[in-house]
């Protein structure tokens, strides 16, 4: 009796180990369906996110939006100027309430001009700016605020993390321009075309840049 109690017992452990790990394996098999169908929302969203989409279009200019869903979305505003086609890509920063110019952007130091990597400009053709030559090609476009005026530069450093790389002895080219504070505020800053002028506009502040074709000789 005491031999066939003993059998028993060791059937009734075995077979509740036996379903307790199949039960741990079925749980461990779920999850990872769930990782894989995690992953593949996430690399959806990604694949989302990278497809550029058409935010602004005027007949002087168009913005896209390169990467979304980051505090400073990545944009691209691509417009003409005489016979040049100009593109400024860069990193669109927000208000937020929060006082910009001589604050946020102090005056008197070198800024990116945006947020995150480097803002570039790129012109298809050999331009004038502010009646001074520049050759066709990408820059990093770089500016210096002063309250009364602003140092905009052209650099050959394209590829940084903000200003961190910023090189004085690579400026292509410095123009100096007057800053206007306009009734109409940009929430989020922005790049466009009016005229013959590539603007810089945020909050209130209005930056135009005189640009032309390049004449011969």
């Amino acid at each position: 009796m005491k031999s066939n109690a003993l059998k028993l017992f060791l059937f009734v452990a075995v077979f509740g180990l036996g379903f307790a790990c199949n039960n741990a394996a079925e749980d461990t098999d779920n999850e990872g369906d769930a990782m894989e169908e995690n992953m593949d929302d996430m690399e959806g969203d990604a694949e989302t996110a990278a497809e550029p989409t058409e935010i602004v279009s005027t007949e002087s200019y168009t913005i896209m939006m390169l990467k979304d869903g980051i505090a400073s979305p990545r944009k691209e505003m691509t417009g003409t100027i005489g016979d040049a086609e100009v593109t400024v890509n860069y990193g669109s920063p927000s208000v937020k309430g929060r006082t910009l110019w001589g604050d946020l952007v102090p005056y008197g130091e070198i800024w990116r001009t945006g947020a995150n990597e480097a803002t570039t400009v790129t012109f298809s053709e050999d331009v004038m700016v502010e009646g001074n030559k520049l050759t066709a090609g990408t820059y990093g476009l770089f500016t210096i605020p002063g309250e009364d005026e602003w140092t905009v530069v052209f650099s050959e450093v394209t590829e940084s993390w903000g200003a961190g790389d910023y090189d004085e002895a690579k400026d292509a080219l410095r123009v100096n321009v007057s800053p206007m504070m306009k009734d109409e505020a940009s929430e989020t800053m922005e790049f466009m075309v009016d005229g013959n002028n590539l603007v810089l506009r945020w909050d209130k502040l209005h930056l135009p840049v005189a640009v032309s074709t390049a004449t011969a000789g």
